[in-house]
């Protein structure tokens, strides 16, 4: 990274440590609703040891990392909670990305090692659905602070993008971004945050998520004849942005 790059990247890196730091102390009985929630479901139980995550990858990032990619998740799950991990995108959705991006060698993009990754928001719950469920055992401040998290990942998004300029972003899983979604207050901060900017904008893609293959399975299907990969991730990705955030 240029030493200017290098110095946004910090600066972001820190805002969304302390983010998440803020969150924290804001929530301090959101884990025991998590691990309410992890019982009542059906499934392997496991502790939550992480209610809120940062993205220790982020910390690994020296200097001369070369960033091609920044890309956008849901939130994290109960891999990325656990306290060997607390990092985004190591469970199965992580592992279809990686064997994704080693099978698409037009895209030059190692995922470990070229991506940062972030999150709609760094709140835990085993699946992406059970954010619902949560607010509706939190009540009405855990609500307004579950939105406030979006809205302060939708910021940062824009910081890291800001520093990390012209490297595009991908956020996937578009489903829950339309109104009434979970990810709704996530939707309508990046709308406005990026109504403005004129260049950046054009470089935020939309797809499926990584999940049960539906970012692989959507590419394929609409991929056209003759048509490169690149070339079609820049299409379908520019449409659903378009259906999404309108521009």
């Amino acid at each position: 990274m240029k030493k200017s790059t290098w110095a946004a990247f910090t600066v972001a890196r820190d805002h969304y440590r302390d983010m998440v730091d803020r969150l924290c102390r804001d929530l301090p009985k959101l884990g025991p609703l998590q691990q309410k929630l992890v019982n009542s479901r059906e499934g392997p139980a496991y502790a939550v040891e992480t209610p809120i995550v940062y993205n220790g990858a982020l910390d690994d990032i020296e200097s001369g990392a070369v960033i091609k990619l920044i890309l956008v998740a849901d939130n994290p799950g109960r891999r990325e909670q656990a306290a060997e991990n607390r990092r985004y995108l190591v469970g199965p959705s992580g592992k279809i990305a990686e064997k994704f991006f080693r099978g698409t060698p037009a895209l030059n993009i190692d995922f470990r090692r070229n991506a940062i990754i972030l999150n709609k928001t760094p709140i835990h719950t085993p699946r992406t659905a059970d954010l619902a469920e949560l607010r509706r055992l939190g009540g009405a401040a855990f609500t307004e602070k579950a939105a406030e998290s979006q809205r302060a990942m939708a910021a940062l998004l824009l910081e890291f993008h800001r520093a990390l300029a012209p490297v595009p972003v991908w956020i996937t899983g578009y489903s829950e971004m339309k109104k009434g979604g979970i990810f709704e207050a996530y939707t309508d901060t990046v709308r406005d945050l990026y109504a403005n900017e004129k260049k950046l904008k054009k470089t935020v893609l939309l797809f499926r998520h990584f999940s049960m293959n539906q970012f692989t399975i959507d590419l394929h299907k609409q991929m056209l004849p003759g048509e490169a990969v690149p070339e079609t991730l820049e299409r379908i990705g520019t449409a659903y942005r378009e259906r999404v955030l309108g521009w």
